[in-house]
């Protein structure tokens, strides 16, 4: 592996991406490719990660699938070392695969917990475990990760996901303020909705509680999803010039600001919006 070289941004580039069979793994894996870079797509759902990635090769880009389970960290570390071994770099590593969950918590089993919390915070964990000391060894690396805006704000009926998502927001707050020294950025992800699977609950997440798929439809065609190849594109421009905090679509941004000038009437809204929830699904 040689060192001293700058990150490139994004022609000529390699980056992993896990979650990277559907979704906005996927979006961000062929705007990846379309910009030039080298994409590994790490994904349990190797037939459609591999999928992407002969899609992303038949339009001249160059993609590889691998069958990746992002809370074993021995696999995401041999992930990682052949990557850099094939490559000779590792410019993104992008810590993106993750469920959720969706009832009030008292629904919960502790095994719920366990799983969401080992797929999207221990996966994020053994990302950045397996990517940070050779990005550090080589000058150069940006870590992103995906959190939600459930991670900026208070999020009833999804307690689970909105903790795990809380602590990717911090951890990646905190080790961007410490990578800095050692020329590796870190940003982290918060979207909005994004017309992705794990609205439906995904293949690996589900709902608690038997609503009508109709009924969870209408709720989230409600918030106007973005489509998760717009999502991608806008992220990788941000990522392009080193933010921090990515939020999309732009609107919610308007939340976030008003979740950190007041709080409590943040609070007061969402409770509000939960009890109307709960009458409308009968929870």
């Amino acid at each position: 592996m040689e060192s001293g070289k700058a990150i490139r941004i994004f022609n000529d580039a390699t980056a992993i991406v896990t979650g990277g069979a559907s979704g906005i793994g996927r979006a961000l894996a062929e705007e990846l490719a379309r910009r030039g870079c080298e994409v590994v797509l790490a994904d349990l759902q190797i037939d459609k990660a591999q999928d992407v990635a002969t899609k992303i090769r038949n339009s001249g880009g160059k993609a590889k699938a691998l069958n990746i389970d992002t809370t074993d960290f021995p696999a995401m570390e041999q992930l990682v070392r052949e990557t850099v071994e094939s490559s000779g770099r590792l410019d993104y590593i992008f810590n993106n695969a993750g469920i959720g969950i969706g009832c009030t918590a008292d629904q919960y089993s502790i095994e719920d917990w366990n799983k969401i919390i080992d797929i999207n915070l221990r996966g994020v964990v053994n990302g950045i475990q397996a990517a940070y000391n050779i990005m550090i060894e080589q000058g150069f690396g940006h870590i992103v990760n995906t959190a939600s805006m459930a991670g900026l704000m208070p999020s009833p009926l999804a307690v689970a996901y909105s903790t795990t998502k809380h602590a990717v927001v911090g951890l990646s707050q905190s080790l961007r303020a410490e990578a800095a020294q050692w020329g590796i950025r870190v940003s982290v992800l918060c979207p909005g909705v994004i017309r992705t699977p794990i609205l439906q609950g995904g293949k690996y997440g589900k709902i608690l509680r038997d609503i009508p798929a109709e009924k969870v439809r209408e709720m989230w065609e409600g918030f106007k999803p973005m489509s998760p190849d717009i999502f991608a594109k806008k992220v990788l421009n941000a990522i392009a010039k080193n933010k921090a905090i990515i939020i999309e679509p732009s609107q919610w941004k308007l939340i976030w600001w008003l979740n950190r000038l007041s709080p409590s009437l943040v609070m007061f809204l969402t409770q509000k919006k939960f009890q109307k929830m709960q009458k409308e699904f009968d929870l």
